[in-house]
C-alpha cells in the first residue's frame, strides 16, 4: 500500500509539472511588462476609440487574471472613449511575486499596481475592482486619492465577514504542508473541479459560452499561482478588518454594482457596507445575478463607469 501511495504521488507530481507547462504554453502573455519595486507586472490595454474620456484601470479578483475583466469590459469601455488598462496582480497571470507572502497585503498590491499603471502612462484613472480586486481598488482610493479619479466596485470584498474561507485555501496557505498540496494535488483536483467551480461563480445564472478560454482561468491552476492565490485569500480577513474602518475617507465618486444572488461574496455585508460607508456612493443591485455581473450584465458595469466619469 505504501508503494502504491508513493507511485500515485509521483504520478501526480509529474502530471502537475506537465499540466503547468501545457497551461503556460496555451495561455502566453498577451501584453507588456513593467518592473515595479522588484516585481515584473504584466498588463494589457485597449486604446480608446475616440480619446478624451480618460482611463479605466481594471483590477481582477481571486482565481483570475487581467483577462477576466478585460475580456468582458475592455471593448465596450474603449468604444465609449476610455483607455482601458488591466494588470495581473502580483503572483497571478504572468506577474511575478518577489515579496512572497508579504505581497498578499492589499496596501502592497495597491502600490505595485499604481506603479505599473504609471509605467503604462496612467497618471489618473477610474479604478474598477471585482471581488478581491475591490479590496485593492478601495485601498488605492484610500492611499492615493490623487490617482483615483473615480471608483467602481463590482461584487467587492470590503468588509469583515463571519467565518473563514474554503478549506483548500487554508490548506494551501499553510507553510510546508501547503507547498506539498499545491505541488502534488491542487492542479489535477482543480482541473477536475473547473466546470463546477465556474458554475458556482455564475449561479444562479449560466456561465457564458467560451468563458474559460476567454478569461484564461486555467492559469490559476499552475502551482505557484495557486499558492499565491490561496495566500491572498487566506490572509485577507485581518487586512479587511483594519481597512474597513478607513472606508469613509474615500473621496472619489464611487459606484457599486452587485447581484442579489451572490453566494461567493455576500452582498448584504460588502456591497451594502460600502454604500453605507463611502460618502456619496451609489449602489446598483441586479436581481437574480451571481458573482460575475461584469460578464452577465456588462452594460450595467459600463453604465456605472460612465456615471462615475460624469461625476
Amino acid at each position: 500500500m505504501l508503494l502504491l501511495l508513493l507511485v500515485g504521488l509521483a504520478a501526480s507530481f509529474l502530471f502537475t509539472h506537465w499540466a503547468a507547462r501545457r497551461i503556460a504554453a496555451d495561455y502566453p502573455p498577451q501584453g507588456r511588462f513593467a518592473l515595479v519595486d522588484g516585481a515584473q507586472l504584466h498588463f494589457t490595454e485597449r486604446a480608446a476609440a475616440a480619446p478624451g474620456r480618460g482611463a479605466v484601470l481594471l483590477i481582477h479578483g481571486a482565481s483570475g487574471n487581467q483577462a477576466d475583466l478585460m475580456s468582458a469590459l475592455g471593448e465596450p469601455l474603449a468604444a465609449r472613449g476610455f483607455r482601458v488598462v488591466a494588470i495581473d496582480r502580483p503572483g497571478h497571470g504572468w506577474s511575478d511575486r518577489p515579496g512572497g507572502r508579504a505581497d498578499a497585503d492589499p496596501g502592497r498590491q495597491a502600490a505595485l499596481l499604481r506603479g505599473a499603471a504609471r509605467a503604462a502612462g496612467l497618471e489618473r484613472a477610474i479604478v474598477l475592482g471585482h471581488s478581491f480586486g475591490g479590496a485593492i481598488a478601495a485601498r488605492l482610493a484610500m492611499d492615493d486619492p490623487d490617482f483615483v479619479a473615480g471608483l467602481v466596485l463590482v461584487a467587492p470584498v470590503t468588509h469583515p465577514w463571519p467565518g473563514g474561507v474554503a478549506w483548500y485555501y487554508d490548506l494551501a496557505a499553510t507553510p510546508i504542508l501547503g507547498e506539498l498540496f499545491v505541488r502534488l494535488l491542487a492542479t489535477p483536483a482543480g482541473l477536475a473541479r473547473l466546470e463546477s467551480g465556474v458554475a458556482s461563480v455564475f449561479a444562479p445564472e449560466a456561465a457564458p459560452a467560451g468563458y474559460v478560454e476567454r478569461t484564461r482561468v486555467k492559469l490559476v491552476l499552475r502551482p505557484a499561482t495557486f499558492l499565491a492565490n490561496a495566500i491572498d485569500v487566506a490572509s485577507l480577513k485581518p487586512f479587511i478588518v483594519e481597512q474597513a474602518r478607513r472606508m469613509p475617507v474615500i473621496a472619489a465618486p464611487t459606484a457599486i454594482v452587485t447581484g442579489d444572488a451572490d453566494d461567493i461574496v455576500l452582498t448584504e455585508i460588502h456591497s451594502y457596507g460600502s454604500a453605507r460607508d463611502i460618502p456619496g456612493a451609489t449602489l446598483t443591485v441586479l436581481p437574480g445575478v451571481g458573482h460575475a455581473p461584469h460578464h452577465t450584465h456588462p452594460e450595467a458595469v459600463v453604465a456605472a463607469v460612465e456615471a462615475v466619469a460624469a461625476r
